[in-house]
């Protein structure tokens, strides 16, 4: 067993947690798809902002413990969800009023 294997099995960091479920699930048998897939999106509803990076850094990081701790092949599937109406214009975006025409249309 190589260092880094063996350094992911001890530790105790959430995301490693969470990768040990998903390990737990694939125990008897990899995904038919022979693949673990992993998904993550957010709504472009004004500038990126911390949540926007925390949503798909979350997901990245339970999907590198999961690589350092199996051997099954991961993939990432991100998405934005451009069909979400836009309720109001965002404070934090330039050019509001040229924006106002494009309330609740997605």
């Amino acid at each position: 067993m190589d260092e880094t294997r063996s350094a992911a099995l001890e530790a105790k960091a959430w995301p490693f947690e969470e990768a040990r479920r998903l390990v737990r699930r694939y125990a008897e048998a990899p995904p038919e798809k022979g693949y673990v897939l992993f998904e993550t999106g957010y709504g472009p509803s004004g500038l990126p902002h911390i949540g926007t990076f925390g949503e798909v850094a979350r997901t990245t990081m339970v999907r590198r413990a999961f690589e350092a701790l199996s051997d099954i092949p991961t993939r990432l599937i991100c998405f934005s969800d451009d069909m979400d109406g836009l309720r109001k214009v965002p404070g934090n975006v330039p050019m509001q009023e040229a924006l106002k025409a494009d309330l609740n249309l997605p």
